[in-house]
C-alpha cells in the first residue's frame, strides 16, 4: 500500500485514509437510498437499481483510486437520476432501456472529449456565472421534486402548484427530517444526511405507517437492468412518427444535456476536491496526471454504470469530508468502493424507505447547490440575467435540459445586443447555436 498509493510521498497513513473513506461514503451513503426511489418512477426495478446504484459507485471509485490514486467518491449523480427518469422517461417518453442507452451514448461522448482535450475547452470556455446557475438551478429542481414526494406542494388548478395538507404525516415527518439532517450538519456529525433519513424511516414504522422489511439479506438480482439498455431504440425513437430527423434531434437534445451536466458536476468537483487536498499544481493538464485520470475515470464509470443499470455516475463533492478527515491518496476511495459493496446486503433496509424520508435529503441537497447562486456575478446584468433565467426554467419547466437552453440562448443573444460578444467564448456560442438548432427542428419539446 505504501508504493502503490505513495502514501508517505503525500503524508499520510493507512489508518487516515481508511478513517477518511470511511467518512466520505458515510456522506455520500444516502444515494443508495435515494436513487433507486427515483429510478423506480420511471419504471424500473427497485432492487435492481439498489444493486446497480452500489456496484456502479464501487467501480467507479475503485477506478479514481486505483488509477487516479485521488481521495474521491464515485456514484450516481443527484440531478442527473431526476434528469433520467422525470425528463427523459416521464417528460419525452422514452422507455427507461432507452434512456440508458442514452447515458452509454453520452459516456462514450464524454470519454472522447476527455481523451481529446475538449472537455477542458468546454469547461474553460463557459462564463462562470452560468456554471453556478447550472448547479443552483438543479438544486431547485431537487427541492421542487422533494417537497412534491413530500406531499408539501401539490398541484392547484388556480394556481398550478399550492400547499398540501400540512397536517398528514408524510409533510410533517419530511419537514422533522429536514431539521434533523440541518441540525446535524451544523454540528459537524458524519453522516448528517444518511442518519436523518434512517430516523424518518423508523419512525415512520413506529407509527405505523410504513412497514418494516428487514436489515440484511442477500443482494437482490442485478438482472432486470443489467445489460438491458436500449441504444438502437434510443437512436430511433419517434422515428415512425416524426421521421429520422424528429429521432436525431430528440437524442441530440438529451445526449447534449447529459454532457454538459457531466461536464459541469464532475469537473467542478474534482478540481474542487482536489485542490483542498492541495492535488492540483498550476499549470496545463500534462503536469497534472493525476486530474488526466481522474477525468478519464469519471468519463468510464459513466459507461459502465449504463450497463449496469443506473444514469449517470459522477464524482461526489461529499469527498470534501474525506479530504477534511485527511484522506489525501486513492486508498480512500478504496475504502469507499468496499463500503458501498458492503452495502448491497442492506437490500431489505433500502425497501423500506418511504419517499417521504429522503425527500429531506433532497431538499437539504438542493440547498446545498443553490448556495452556487453567491458566485454569479450580480453586478453585471449580462451575467445575472441568463444565470437568473437559467435557473427559473429549470423547476418551472421540470427540466434541466429547458434551463440550459434558455440560459445559453440567453447568454449569447445577451452579450450580442449589449456589444459585448468578444466576451462569449467560442463554446459558448456553439452551444446556444447547438440549442437553437434544436428548438427549431424539434420545438414540441
Amino acid at each position: 500500500m505504501e508504493n502503490f498509493f505513495k502514501l508517505r510521498e503525500n503524508g499520510t497513513n493507512v489508518r487516515t485514509e481508511v478513517v477518511a473513506g470511511i467518512t466520505t461514503f458515510l456522506t455520500m451513503a444516502y444515494i443508495i437510498f435515494v436513487n433507486p426511489l427515483i429510478l423506480s418512477e420511471a419504471g424500473m426495478d427497485h432492487g435492481a437499481v439498489f444493486v446497480a446504484t452500489c456496484i456502479a459507485a464501487a467501480l467507479g471509485s475503485l477506478v479514481m483510486g486505483l488509477w487516479a490514486n485521488w481521495p474521491i467518491g464515485m456514484a450516481p449523480g443527484m440531478g442527473l437520476n431526476a434528469f433520467f427518469a422525470y425528463g427523459v422517461v416521464l417528460g419525452m417518453g422514452y422507455t427507461w432501456q432507452q434512456a440508458l442507452g442514452m447515458v452509454f451514448i453520452s459516456g462514450v461522448i464524454f470519454l472522447i472529449l476527455s481523451v481529446t482535450g475538449v472537455r477542458r475547452w468546454l469547461i474553460e470556455g463557459i462564463p462562470h456565472s452560468m456554471r453556478s446557475a447550472v448547479a443552483a438551478g438543479i438544486g431547485m429542481f431537487l427541492g421542487l421534486i422533494a417537497l412534491k414526494n413530500a406531499g408539501i406542494v401539490v398541484a392547484n388548478p388556480a394556481t398550478l402548484v399550492g400547499l398540501g395538507d400540512m397536517t398528514q404525516a408524510p409533510a410533517i415527518l419530511a419537514i422533522v427530517g429536514l431539521f434533523i439532517i440541518a441540525a446535524l450538519h451544523a454540528l459537524k456529525v458524519r453522516g448528517a444526511i444518511l442518519i436523518g433519513i434512517l430516523v424518518i424511516t423508523i419512525v415512520s414504522m413506529l407509527i405505523g405507517i410504513n412497514k418494516f422489511g428487514g436489515i440484511f439479506s442477500a443482494p437482490p438480482s442485478i438482472a432486470p437492468t443489467f445489460l438491458q439498455l436500449d441504444i438502437f431504440g434510443a437512436l430511433s425513437k419517434g422515428h415512425e412518427t416524426g421521421g429520422i430527423g424528429a429521432a436525431l434531434t430528440s437524442l441530440f437534445h438529451v445526449v447534449l444535456v447529459l454532457v454538459l451536466v457531466e461536464i459541469f458536476d464532475a469537473t467542478g468537483t474534482l478540481v474542487g476536491v482536489a485542490k483542498r487536498a492541495g492535488l492540483l499544481k498550476d499549470g496545463p493538464v500534462q503536469d497534472n496526471p493525476g486530474l488526466s485520470r481522474a477525468l478519464m475515470a469519471d468519463s468510464t464509470a459513466i459507461v459502465a454504470g449504463s450497463l449496469i443499470g443506473t444514469s449517470s455516475t459522477t464524482a461526489y463533492v461529499e469527498s470534501a469530508a474525506g479530504v477534511a478527515a485527511g484522506g489525501r491518496t486513492g486508498l480512500t476511495a478504496v475504502t469507499v468502493a468496499v463500503l458501498f459493496l458492503l452495502a448491497m446486503f442492506f437490500s431489505p433496509l433500502a425497501g423500506s424507505v418511504p419517499a417521504y424520508a429522503t425527500a429531506p435529503a433532497l431538499l437539504f441537497v438542493a440547498g446545498l447547490m443553490m448556495r452556487e447562486f453567491s458566485d454569479v456575478e450580480w453586478d453585471s446584468i449580462t451575467e445575472a440575467a441568463p444565470a437568473v433565467l437559467t435557473a427559473l426554467m429549470m423547476p418551472f419547466t421540470y427540466s434541466i435540459a429547458n434551463g440550459l437552453a434558455f440560459g445559453f440562448i440567453s447568454y449569447a443573444i445577451i452579450k450580442l445586443l449589449t456589444g459585448r460578444a468578444r466576451e462569449v467564448h467560442a463554446a459558448t456560442w456553439l452551444i446556444a447555436a447547438l440549442f437553437v438548432i434544436r428548438f427549431a427542428a424539434f420545438p414540441e419539446g
